[in-house]
């Protein structure tokens, strides 16, 4: 089985003069995950919209064995960083995440949004397979997100940050199994 797939397969890089967004499916990868809700829309402001989230994110990762490393779940958006063994199970996995948590979390907004995710380049969410130098700033830009939002003063109060595995703990084994990238990237590697 290969090692990694594209969701589009073709090989021309850019459309209409725009670079093509393009998620991977790696097996024995570290991914970063993000998404935001259209136009920024808070619709995770109050606790039973979040608390609809963390039950499908729940459901979901575990149903589709992704291990969460980090969480952080803000009014409008969420970031993620976490491990998957089989990358096939991603897409699959956030597309049952991403359409369970619009419909409920719409059927108690006061009217629908729909589209109910979209992000900067008009998909419903970004990831990336991490390489090693980017574990570490990954790890510690969405460690403080409430806190850089202005939700609380120690990350550690915001019952919406989840750190599910300790830093060192998860580094270590992720090194171990070898789930970082090894392609290049100056910007990390130099």
């Amino acid at each position: 089985m290969a090692r990694f797939r594209k969701s589009n397969d073709s090989t021309n890089e850019f459309f209409d003069g725009r670079h093509k967004f393009e998620h991977w499916y790696r097996n024995n990868s570290i991914y970063f995950i993000s998404a935001r809700c259209r136009n920024r829309y808070p619709a995770f402001q109050t606790d039973e919209a979040k608390a609809i989230f963390w039950d499908r994110f729940d459901y979901y990762t575990q149903l589709h064995h992704f291990v969460p490393i980090i969480t952080s779940l803000m009014d409008n958006h969420y970031h993620d960083l976490g491990y998957l063994a089989d990358g096939k199970q991603l897409g699959p996995m956030m597309r049952k995440l991403h359409g369970s948590v619009a419909k409920l979390v719409n059927d108690i907004l006061p009217e629908r949004r729909v589209p109910f995710w979209r992000g900067v380049s008009d998909d419903d969410y970004f990831d990336g397979c991490l390489r090693t130098g980017q574990f570490k700033p990954t790890f510690r830009y969405v460690l403080p997100q409430s806190v850089r939002h202005g939700i609380v003063k120690d990350y550690r109060d915001d019952p919406h940050t989840r750190v599910h595995v300790e830093y060192d703990r998860e580094l270590k084994r992720a090194l171990e199994l070898g789930c970082f990238l090894d392609i290049p990237y100056k910007r990390y590697d130099g």
